[in-house]
């Protein structure tokens, strides 16, 4: 194992190649699960925002060395990995979505749910903050967005991810409860864009089209240097963004798969967490939490 192989990257092309040719008659999902499972390694399904700031690159080869298992890294949104875990596609999740992962535990998909790091989310927009956000709690920043439409745009992730779940939330405690109607008028006028992307794509477009968008502020760190944005609300308990391990039941594999949890919740990789992104940020992008009461604020 001296190097990664991108087995979910051949096998996108393999499930493309077959759609195009129509040889194979059976679902993506189906696909997945046949072609993953016949590697023997163990396949984990993260969130965008734990695989975009790097932070898998630099566990993998720390996992697969301490335990002599290869890893397959999908990375996607949490709705579409809670997804994966369903159809049986992969082993284990590290998700940040906690009312869907309570669900997906309830409906006896998961094992349990473990968290064991957190940062926080923010909103971040044009460093003139043209829609006057800046001091707000999250709900009234959204709250006077949707009011005044054309003070400043907001780019929506719109793509079931957790911080699309955290969007929504802030919505309804903002007291707009129909979040699809209030995403058609938004996108009618204007002030709205559904961007469908992972949090990195996101960001980048927020920065390009001088809008506001929620953000984890681990992503947000490491493209920081690319970007036009700044934090202009970052207080709140709804901002809390708590990451979770969770073994999938329809593991073949569930003995190997507990060792995640193992890694992730160890001493030695909770502080590497504790850590991570100082040297190049100036802070953490992730706190630790691990044998801890689960962070609420």
């Amino acid at each position: 194992m001296t190097k990664r192989k991108a087995v979910f990257g051949i096998l996108a092309l393999v499930i493309l190649l077959s759609l195009v040719i129509g040889s194979i008659g059976c679902s993506e999902s189906e696909d997945l699960s046949k072609i993953a499972t016949a590697t023997g390694r163990l396949r984990v399904a993260t969130t965008t925002s734990l695989y975009d700031t790097g932070l898998w690159t630099y566990l993998e080869p720390k996992f697969e060395e301490k335990y002599d298992v290869e890893l397959d890294i999908l990375s996607a949104g949490s709705g579409a990995a809670l997804t994966y875990g369903r159809n049986g596609d992969v082993d284990v999740l590290t998700v940040h979505s906690r009312a869907d992962e309570l669900k997906f535990i309830s409906d006896n998909f998961g094992v349990e749910r473990v968290w064991f790091a957190y940062n926080y989310f923010q909103i971040v927009g044009p460093e003139n903050d043209p829609a006057g956000l800046e001091g707000l709690t999250a709900e009234e920043a959204f709250k006077k967005l949707a009011a005044n439409p054309g003070t400043g745009k907001f780019v929506s992730r719109g793509d079931g991810s957790g911080t699309h779940s955290k969007e929504k939330a802030i919505w309804k405690l903002a007291g707009y409860t129909d979040y699809e109607a209030l995403k058609a008028s938004g996108i009618a006028a204007g002030w709205y864009i559904d961007a469908g992307a992972a949090m990195g794509a996101t960001l980048t477009t927020a920065s390009e089209k001088d809008a506001y968008t929620l953000t984890d502020e681990g992503t947000y760190l490491a493209y920081k240097s690319d970007l036009a944005l700044e934090p202009v609300v970052d207080t709140g308990s709804i901002l809390l963004n708590v990451y979770s391990v969770i073994v999938c039941t329809k593991s073949k594999q569930r003995d190997v798969a507990q060792k995640m949890v193992e890694f992730l919740t160890s001493d030695e990789i909770q502080e590497i967490i504790g850590e991570y992104g100082k040297a190049d940020y100036g802070k953490s992008l992730f706190n630790p939490c691990a044998g801890e009461a689960e962070p609420t604020s």
